[in-house]
């Protein structure tokens, strides 16, 4: 599979995590710690939107996340985006990719939104104690590609992306992948304390 095939799995994946997604759980947190359960929501589906705006604008700009309201539990609007980024790929991401005014090489756009999905999907299903296994071979893509942007000028304390953590070599790519990014495969949920709670 190619990048852009695992994006569109990783990004059906998420779409089914949404759906489960109950009400009560918007205001619990979640590993990304800038966010709760809504606010990481809206992140996502916000600069889904901007990114398959900018594959499918010809000169390769993306639109303003900020300008996408999520209705409901986001999934009807992911899974409609998958189609759209389904259509527009792979032939786009040969292309630079603008966000705001900054380009960026369109492989290079492609591995980082890859790497912050899945990322970003184990987020909201850890948090909603939901399953979360992206394909292996994707991981492992997102494992190779994640260093090289995990500078220190954006990754340790108080910074976009927290300490690497140690999870050991005998890891799955999952885990490897949240380790170097910053997160704890057994980072406690809200669902987890509300469990043991009963």
């Amino acid at each position: 599979m190619e990048t852009h095939d695992y994006l569109i799995s990783t990004v059906s994946r998420l779409a089914d995590v949404l759906g489960r997604i109950p009400a009560a759980a918007d205001h619990d947190p979640t590993p990304c710690t800038d966010f709760d359960v809504a606010g990481l929501r809206g992140h996502v589906v916000g600069w889904l939107s901007a990114f398959t705006a900018g594959f499918e604008d010809p000169d390769g700009r993306c639109s303003d996340p900020a300008d996408t309201a999520v209705a409901g539990n986001g999934a009807a609007h992911v899974r409609k985006l998958s189609r759209r980024l389904e259509q527009a790929l792979p032939d786009a991401a040969e292309r630079p990719l603008f966000i705001g005014a900054d380009a960026m090489p369109g492989p290079m756009a492609l591995s980082m939104i890859l790497w912050e999905y899945q990322v970003h999907g184990w987020d909201l299903a850890r948090a909603t104690d939901q399953d979360w296994q992206p394909e292996t071979g994707g991981l492992e893509q997102s494992l190779a590609f994640a260093p090289s942007m995990l500078t220190p000028d954006f990754q340790g304390e108080g910074k976009t992306f927290g300490p690497r953590i140690d999870v050991g070599s005998e890891a799955s790519p999952l885990h490897k992948l949240l380790g170097l990014s910053g997160r704890r495969p057994d980072w406690p949920a809200a669902a987890d304390s509300r469990k043991a709670g009963q």
